[in-house]
């Protein structure tokens, strides 16, 4: 029981005094890069999607 209570004291250290958080402005700034580069490989996969399916729509058609 001492061991596991000694490992939670550590984490408990290592969360407080050994992590270094980032601001809010960090946090906000990196939320926005998320989501713009998210945004952007969502449209690069849609125009992929897109794309595919137009050249496969027409091979099919010169197939057929």
């Amino acid at each position: 029981m001492n061991k596991i209570k000694a490992y939670f004291q550590e984490v408990h250290t290592e969360l407080i005094k050994k992590t270094s958080w980032p601001t809010w402005a960090e946090l906000q700034n990196s939320a926005i890069v998320v989501m713009v580069a998210s945004a952007i490989i969502a449209i690069v996969v849609y125009a992929m999607d897109i794309s595919f399916d137009t050249i496969l729509d027409w091979f099919y058609k010169k197939l057929y």
